[in-house]
């Protein structure tokens, strides 16, 4: 079985497209892989962060991938911070990374122009800039070769390529050179008020996006104030990419192909479409939220499930290092 690797940051919200693109992917692929997935505390750490929320996010993470379908017997999962060799193998990258990669990243450049500062060496952390850095590391450092990624985490993977592929030809062959694995549909789930701009947890309104915690009747109004396109046909199109965008959900949480769904409105509008995309979401998230807040309640449960996952992910980092030592020639 390959090995695959997958990581969610702690926010504290998690969105239906956050499910569609990374975490039903993840499921899907413990059952046909040796699955890594762990929580990215110190990547978290890269804007402010209350220690308090942190924690209470940290385990509400834990507790949304197990309520997703996560088995921690299958796969291991664990707490980022629990392993020291994350950092150490990102230190050891950073000797190998170039400053010119890493300005070229795009979440950093969205990131940094969000702060609103006047110049980005003033307002952005190195930690902001250097994050794929330890991406590469956390990637490298289980000798992963598949990872589940969305479209926009796709030039981090292939940043980790280009550290593992540069080490090997200084060093001798030491990291296998990991695949991006891209859902083919839904991938990129957009904003429920603009289709032009994917789902986000950090929109500025709460409208655009559909959280796994959201209640039935909340779900409902999100859908039923989604943007339209022009027109009154239900069908997919390039041009409309508020329609293609619903369909696309609808598609993914009923297992339905979006050709059935386009035949089951003809002659119908917008009106009937929301309401049974409504109730479609629904019916798909309600068992979900309802497990997650399960987990939550149990705390000394979930610290259990990341213990015994740190420590299996603890034994496969220290072999790693040990042999990546050897190659630095620093093992005396």
């Amino acid at each position: 079985m390959k090995k695959s690797l997958t990581a969610i940051q702690p926010s504290g919200i998690l969105h239906l497209g956050n499910l569609i693109g990374a975490i039903e992917p993840a499921v899907q692929l413990q059952e046909t892989s040796q699955l890594s997935m762990f929580i990215v505390d110190y990547h978290a750490m890269t804007v402010p962060q209350k220690p308090v929320e942190l924690r209470k996010n940290i385990l509400f993470a834990a507790a949304a991938y197990l309520g997703c379908g996560i088995d921690p017997v299958k796969t291991t999962m664990f707490q980022q911070s629990r392993i020291s060799e994350h950092t150490e193998l990102a230190w050891i990258l950073n000797c190998v990374a170039k400053i010119g990669e890493l300005e070229r990243m795009t979440q950093y450049k969205d990131k940094s122009q969000k702060l609103n500062v006047k110049s980005q060496s003033e307002g952005v952390s190195v930690g902001l800039f250097d994050y794929p850095v330890l991406m590469a590391a956390d990637i490298l450092l289980y000798d992963t070769e598949v990872v589940p990624v969305g479209e926009d985490q796709k030039q981090h993977v292939e940043l980790a390529r280009d550290l593992a592929e540069r080490f090997n030809k200084q060093f001798g062959e030491t990291f296998v050179i990991p695949e991006p694995k891209i859902r083919a549909e839904g991938a990129r789930i957009m904003g429920l008020d603009d289709a032009t701009k994917k789902m986000s947890k950090s929109a500025t309104s709460a409208k655009s996006y559909i959280s796994l915690m959201d209640e039935s009747d909340v779900i409902r109004k999100k859908i039923m104030s989604a943007v339209t396109d022009s027109g009154t046909e239900i069908r997919t199109d390039r041009n409309r990419p508020a329609i293609t965008n619903l369909l696309t959900i609808f598609s993914i949480v009923t297992r339905r192909s979006v050709e059935s769904i386009e035949h089951s409105y003809v002659g119908k509008g917008y009106g009937d479409f929301k309401k049974d995309l409504a109730e479609a979401v629904v019916s798909y998230l309600d068992p979900i939220r309802a497990k997650i807040q399960t987990y939550l309640a149990d705390e000394t449960e979930l610290k259990h499930i990341l213990n015994d996952g740190a420590e299996r992910a603890k034994k496969q980092a220290q072999f790693k290092m040990h042999r990546i030592r050897q190659k630095l020639g620093i093992t005396l």
